[in-house]
């Protein structure tokens, strides 16, 4: 009887395969396709500014022109009776290996350091009568080989709360970002429950728990304030998905809004400090975002998130957030906070999409000091993305994004006077800066530099071919502040990354695929020990692959 049973489930599920829409991870391949062809204005984007797993849910007509993976399953969620739906995720099984240093972002709670890395990821979605439950965890492995990097600051090497570990493996220049440049000196597995979550939602009001990483703002490689490069974390959020809005009675359309608030728990990693009171910290954080009438593919959004001390966590600080005149009280307040602004117009009649993020670290909104200085503690990503027409199974996509994130100069005096460089992700009183489990909330290259990113994009039925160039400068915040110290010459000491790639993703079948890539990087000068004579270089390869089975 129970085989009998297990057996009529199992084939009731898989028989019910009527698609009503498709819900994807943040940055997946089946993702970025639908944004492709949002950007040629086949389907529309579900999302303004806010997007998780949950919330990028894209419906594609079936007869849809210009689908050219019609023929590839891209995942779907599928109808079980009127109410009731289910989805499959992965498996998704994805491997790298480095050949002199790390490399690597937006992946989530893996470490790609020097060696074999990877990561596996599935799961499954059950929605029904408004409730949906998500489970997709990711386990990751890093073998983490020895490699040559900075070591930190040595005016804090004889503190007790930063020996041993973090003494060893910390951030380079000071302890106040929790961003290992090595995760110890041993092979190690991850478990993170990922994109996993129960959430209930009514018409367009949502409320979830749990772990599903945020990606804020329109930027592709780089977004400041919010991506998913870290480890995920418990959160809870309440807000409004994307929804038309009207003029009572006249019924006057007024635009789409989306607004999202959340509160989450984040943890240090175990290479910062011995000091186990401080091991946590409390995010909060608010999103809206606004498209006017009268001007299709424009959308307007504003974030702002919070870092506050765990154990002094009350309602004040749960909503302090939602104070638009909540100052930094001269640098003493123990809230570390941040904010952007999005601007996105996207013009699906020339396939072609431009898009800003400027933010503010420490964000005060003193009227008189912004305009006096208003680039005071700036950092900004700005891109574009072109859609090619070769032909109408063979269609390009052209990507170009800019991010800086250094210090601007009032802000440099400030740091050349203390025993630490100031740089974007960093705090005075809330000493991990802003980061989850060792790694970056927000843009992968990582704080005080700067990265510019091109890469075309060739899409064809059974998959696409990709090629990219990215040029980045690490860290050059510290490297400022140690040609300050030493009397260095900035010229000397500046670092540069340069990374060529090349990959492709290839269908096998309609459900089975493999995606792979090659990336050589030349770093130049990477421990900052250049002098008149000699100069440091290294060089790496990366190579991964991802093999990807949707059901």
């Amino acid at each position: 009887m129970f085989i009998k049973r297990t057996f009529f489930i199992v084939f009731f599920f898989m028989s019910a395969s009527f698609v009503i829409y498709s819900q994807e991870a943040l940055k997946s391949t089946e993702e970025e396709y639908y944004d492709f062809l949002a950007l040629e204005g086949i389907t529309e984007r579900p999302t303004l500014n806010y997007r998780t797993l949950s919330d990028s849910v894209w419906t594609i007509p079936e007869d849809a022109a210009g689908n050219i993976w019609a023929e590839n399953n891209l995942g779907t969620t599928k109808k079980i009776t009127d109410h009731i739906s289910y989805k499959l995720f992965g498996p998704d099984w994805y491997n790298s290996y480095n050949t002199a240093e790390p490399y690597g972002q937006n992946d989530g709670a893996l470490w790609q350091g020097k060696g074999y890395n990877s990561s596996l990821t599935a799961g499954a979605r059950l929605e029904a009568y408004g409730f949906e439950i998500t489970i997709k965890p990711q386990l990751s492995f890093s073998q983490n080989q020895e490699f040559d990097y900075i070591m930190p600051n040595s005016a804090y090497t004889g503190n007790s709360a930063y020996s041993g570990k973090a003494g060893t493996y910390g951030y380079y220049g000071v302890p106040y970002e929790d961003a290992p440049q090595r995760f110890g000196d041993k092979a190690f597995f991850t478990y993170d429950w990922g994109d996993t979550e129960v959430r209930y939602t009514w018409k367009t009001l949502t409320i979830g728990f749990g772990t599903q990483s945020i990606w804020l703002g329109p930027a592709e490689i780089n977004p400041i304030i919010h991506s998913n490069n870290a480890p995920t974390y418990p959160k809870l959020d309440l807000g409004i998905r994307r929804q038309s809005i009207h003029m009572p009675w006249t019924h006057w359309y007024l635009g789409d809004i989306e607004a999202r608030g959340w509160w989450g728990y984040l943890s240090e990693s175990d290479y910062f400090d011995n000091d186990s009171s401080n091991d946590h910290n409390l995010i909060t954080g608010f999103a809206a975002a606004w498209a006017p009438p009268y001007l299709a593919g424009f959308s307007i959004g504003v974030n702002r998130t919070m870092l506050s001390e765990w154990d002094e966590m009350s309602t004040y600080n749960l909503f302090k957030i939602y104070n638009p005149f909540m100052s930094t009280e001269s640098g003493s307040d123990k809230s570390d906070q941040r904010f952007s602004l999005t601007l996105d117009y996207l013009c699906t009649k020339a396939g072609l999409e431009t898009y800003l993020e400027w933010a503010r670290n420490d964000f005060s909104p003193s009227y008189e000091y912004i305009l006096r200085y208003p680039f005071h503690t700036q950092g900004w990503t700005l891109g574009g993305k072109k859609s090619i027409k070769f032909s109408n199974t063979l269609r390009g996509e052209l990507l170009i994004e800019a991010t800086n994130l250094e210090s601007s100069r009032d802000y440099e005096k400030i740091a050349f006077g203390t025993d630490s460089p100031t740089t974007f992700y960093s705090h005075g009183i809330i000493l991990q800066g802003y980061t989850n489990g060792g790694q970056w909330l927000g843009a992968g290259i990582g704080t005080g530099g700067n990265s510019q990113y091109i890469g075309f994009k060739l899409y064809y039925p059974r998959g696409y071919f990709d090629l990219f160039f990215q040029r980045v400068n690490p860290d050059l915040d510290y490297t400022w502040y140690y040609d300050e110290k030493n009397n260095s010459k900035a010229q000397e000491s500046i670092k540069v990354t340069l990374n060529y790639g090349t990959g492709a993703l290839f269908y096998f079948t309609p459900s089975f695929s493999i995606m792979s890539y090659f990336v050589f990087t030349d770093d130049e000068n990477p421990l900052n020990d250049c002098n008149s004579s000699t100069c440091t270089k290294r060089y790496n390869v990366h190579i991964n692959f991802t093999l990807k089975y949707l059901m």
